[in-house]
């Protein structure tokens, strides 16, 4: 079974799309959206879908994945972002995987037209195939037995599923990279600018290579764009 994990803070507008595809799935799953203290109509949205529980936990993504991951029953868990929908039959490609792959992702599109977006996850595509290290809008899934192990996402730290991935490349295993693709709402970077926020991204991944503090200004990237 995949327990899928979703972290929410006032994402009525763009879960129900993300529950939609997830309720065309095959394959035996349970979804766990994690709630940080919405405002909005996100909890009721969740309460709605067939088959979901909803739980509560301190704001703060990854505080809020490793809080679902605390309450899952399932051999693999798959962290899925708000706004990302999955492929159709995703759970059961998961499922399918040989037992020597204990984790992996998703190739990466972003909803809309844009040609620079596509640019974009096309590079962060071929990055990924050769790092082996995963954004978390790529739906990260991994073997609950090693995430045990390898003990949870850093609560602190921005960008936690790429610092985890990070992780499982240099001290358990390589990834995978499967063909099909999820689909990332564009409104942050169509919001905040194509170049603004590329350049944000730029300037955090640099930083965190070199193990310095991300400048403020950058930080802006991860503000709630709804």
């Amino acid at each position: 079974m995949i327990s899928v994990i979703i972290p929410v803070l006032n994402e009525a507008k763009a879960l129900p799309a993300t529950l939609a595809a997830l309720s065309t799935q095959s394959g035996s799953f349970e979804v766990i959206v994690v709630d940080a203290g919405s405002s909005d109509a996100t909890v009721n949205v969740a309460a709605k879908h067939v088959g979901a529980q909803v739980i509560q936990s301190p704001r703060g993504r990854a505080t809020q994945m490793n809080a679902g991951a605390r309450q899952a029953k399932g051999e693999w868990l798959m962290f899925l972002h708000a706004d990302t929908l999955l492929p159709c039959n995703a759970l059961a490609e998961i499922l399918n995987l040989p037992a020597k792959i204990s984790a992996g992702g998703f190739r990466h599109s972003f909803s809309g037209n844009s040609s620079l977006l596509r640019a974009i996850s096309w590079i962060n595509n071929k990055r990924c195939r050769s790092t082996g290290v995963f954004f978390g809008d790529q739906a990260l899934f991994v073997r609950r037995a090693l995430f045990k192990k390898i003990s949870d996402f850093a609560e602190q730290a921005v960008m936690g599923e790429l610092r985890f991935s990070r992780r499982l490349v240099d001290d358990y295993t390589r990834p995978v990279l499967l063909d099909s693709s999820v689909t990332t709402d564009a409104r942050k970077f169509l919001k905040m600018g194509i170049f603004a926020s590329l350049w944000r991204v730029a300037i955090i991944l640099t930083y965190l290579e070199l193990r310095r503090p991300i400048p403020m200004h950058s930080l802006r990237f991860f503000q709630n764009i709804r």
